[in-house]
């Protein structure tokens, strides 16, 4: 993987010295050409949300010359960013939402990006935005077929379907792909899923109908493509799984944690028993004890709901977040051991000793992508040569 590009700006901020999100780009190729292996088709590289907390541009840039075929995002504004970075000039790029009247549809058409259709309200605002680019929109028409979000509902897929067909013959829109998503992939035999993929049968039937042929079907998201080859179709987006982690752990794929969230102690006390620890004291200590302090909390997206159950890595073992997590900082229990300001903290890290995203779910009763989407502002993302 030498000949890929090493990143090393700064994606987000500059380094404050109290803390860092290192991604490691190699990790992330591996991931990317692992996936690519279990699908054995195409892939959209999911880069929305910031790619998942690691940084969009850097990530999408890896993730297309480790083999992505496509990169999908959600707004209108995280494309047009893509269309615009050097290398990525020509990668084709989908766009999920757009509001009906929102400005620089047009412009963005111009630019070759592909819009997420749900709605017949979508597809007329495509089509008029085609029309005045002087290019056909390419659209990606999407089916509800029972996540109860996004997308025609099921009675009107016969009519978006005609009226897209009747867009493509004028020459407004072109119907680059079929799509639908899925509402329970991660819970290996729900019903919803085998209703789900009949429905998607429907509505491609629907498109079928139509006179439409588009370039592709697309359905299986991180957990499908692991673990349901039927989903795959002729196009998979992966996402929390490119980042490293498998939300089908009973399906094993050769996957790297790509990113590191390091600080280091700021001070260190030691505190007699019966200290109450942090906000109303949801912790007292049975004996003495020495208590490191750590300079990140719930504004860096350190989750509040993990207080008392959460451990970081410092001074060559797991301890234990006392007290509540607060919003600039929380309390290690450090015990009897001679810990000292500036010793590193790993709160997610790719060694096996390390807390990781998936650890910090379930310390907070949520899932890793909630935890790496919401790392905040003030923890910098850097790009480098490796996390080993």
């Amino acid at each position: 993987m030498d000949n890929y590009r090493i990143l090393t700006e700064p994606v987000n901020g500059g380094m404050s010295g109290l803390a860092k999100a290192s991604a490691d780009w190699r990790r992330l190729a591996h991931n990317v050409e692992s996936l690519a292996r279990t699908a054995g088709v195409p892939m959209m590289a999911m880069v929305k949300a910031d790619a998942y907390g690691h940084g969009m541009v850097p990530a999408a840039r890896v993730a297309a010359e480790a083999g992505a075929d496509r990169l999908g995002v959600v707004t209108l504004k995280e494309a047009w960013q893509l269309r615009q970075s050097a290398g990525l000039e020509a990668v084709p790029v989908m766009a999920f939402f757009f509001a009906p009247e929102q400005p620089g549809l047009a412009e963005v058409v111009g630019a070759g990006i592909d819009l997420g259709v749900s709605s017949l309200a979508q597809l007329e605002a495509a089509a008029a935005a085609g029309d005045r680019a002087g290019t056909p929109a390419r659209i990606h028409l999407k089916g509800d077929t029972g996540m109860s979000r996004g997308g025609v509902a099921e009675h009107e897929w016969e009519l978006a379907a005609e009226a897209a067909a009747k867009h493509q013959a004028a020459g407004s829109v072109v119907v680059a792909g079929a799509w639908s998503h899925l509402a329970c992939a991660d819970e290996i035999g729900h019903p919803a899923n085998a209703a789900q993929k009949a429905a998607f049968e429907r509505f491609l039937s629907a498109v079928s109908a139509a006179g439409l042929a588009p370039e592709v079907r697309h359905l299986a998201n991180s957990a499908a493509l692991i673990s349901d080859p039927e989903t795959r179709y002729d196009l998979v987006r992966p996402g929390i799984a490119l980042y490293g982690y498998n939300p089908v752990p009973q399906f094993p794929v050769d996957l790297q944690p790509v990113v590191e969230v390091r600080s280091q102690v700021m001070s260190v006390k030691r505190l007699p028993a019966g200290s109450g620890i942090s906000y109303g004291h949801t912790h007292i200590l049975e004996r003495d004890t020495n208590v490191a302090l750590v300079p990140l909390g719930y504004a860096d997206g350190i989750p509040r709901a993990a207080s008392n159950k959460a451990e970081v890595y410092l001074a060559g073992k797991r301890r234990r977040v006392l007290g509540r997590i607060c919003m600039d900082q929380f309390t290690v229990d450090c015990g009897d051991d001679p810990v000292k300001p500036g010793e590193p903290v790993v709160l997610i890290g790719a060694g096996e000793q390390h807390p990781d995203a998936d650890d910090w779910a379930a310390w907070a009763g949520t899932i890793p992508n909630d935890v790496l989407t919401g790392l905040g502002a003030r923890i910098p993302r850097l790009w480098n040569r490796g996390l080993d």
